[in-house]
């Protein structure tokens, strides 16, 4: 059974940290692309960041020097370091593997980030 569990949300005041974490079980992680997605209340959802199975990594602009992602194949996990936060980092995060060019999706049930003081 393919599960993807989200942690490490929570309330932080603005220009704190947070690293969220994702672990994965009942597919080959290695083989996946991990992508961290976000959904702001009454907004679109939103890719915040990508990491290819061969650890490429992109991100948004609103993020990019602010935010990191990384993955631990040894233990299925992937993370999103997240410094410097703002108010408009609210939102729920995702975590996403997707294969084969997104014929492949299995998600998370997501983890509540709230920036504010």
């Amino acid at each position: 059974q393919v599960q993807l569990v989200e942690s490490g949300g929570g309330l932080v005041q603005p220009g704190g940290s947070l690293r969220l974490s994702c672990a994965a079980s009942g597919f080959t992680f290695s083989a996946y692309g991990m992508r961290w997605y976000r959904q702001a209340p009454e907004k679109q959802r939103e890719l915040v960041a990508a990491i290819t199975s061969g650890t490429i990594t992109t991100y948004v602009d609103s993020v990019k020097g602010r935010f990191t992602i990384s993955r631990d194949n040894a233990k299925n996990t992937v993370y999103l370091q997240m410094n410097s936060l703002k108010p408009e980092d609210t939102a729920v995060y995702y975590c996403n593997a997707r294969y084969q060019g997104g014929s492949i999706n299995y998600w998370g049930e997501g983890t509540l980030v709230t920036v504010s003081s």
